[in-house]
């Protein structure tokens, strides 16, 4: 008798982690094509391939895929366009990177590890989760209790029973 339950549990398993990581490259990528729009007006797949370290190739099959789900519009030989879904997407991106990168500023991480890490952080972080360290950042950041070494010592000292993670 074969047993075939554990393979569709371990194939539906997999399938699940390569459709996340899809989602991530897609938000990454979204999220890039906007800020080089601002920065220059228009977003080209030499910059994005330079930009992401990854293979002219690389993009051109990213971008196609992009396009087909309706993420992003281009013609060869041409800029690349967000779509009104694709701007929605990177807005969101960007807003999760924000909120994640000011949390971890907030409890002391420096900007530049902030920054690198919100890039990985902003993608599988639960909405609860993202509200959750919007209130404490703003508790921290109202009670001058930022890890950021901006308090004065003594104020520290007499905010340290405020702390909403003191014991």
């Amino acid at each position: 008798m074969r047993r075939r339950k554990p393979e569709v549990v371990a194939t539906n398993r997999f399938s699940r982690a390569r459709d996340a990581r899809q989602g991530e490259i897609a938000e990454d990528y979204v999220e890039l094509i906007a800020e080089l729009i601002a920065r220059g007006g228009e977003a080209r797949a030499a910059d994005i391939a330079r930009s992401l370290g990854v293979s002219h190739v690389t993009v051109l099959k990213t971008i196609a895929r992009l396009a087909r789900d309706g993420l992003v519009t281009t013609l060869p030989y041409r800029a690349i366009f967000l779509t009104a879904a694709g701007e929605a997407l990177a807005a969101r991106t960007r807003e999760r990177h924000q909120i994640v990168a000011r949390f971890l500023l907030a409890i002391g991480v420096d900007p530049q590890a902030a920054d690198a890490d919100a890039e990985g952080m902003e993608h599988h972080a639960s909405e609860q989760t993202l509200r959750a360290f919007e209130r404490l950042t703003m508790l921290l950041t109202q009670n001058g209790m930022t890890g950021g070494g901006t308090q004065q010592p003594d104020d520290a000292a007499q905010k340290q029973d405020s702390h909403p993670c003191a014991p």
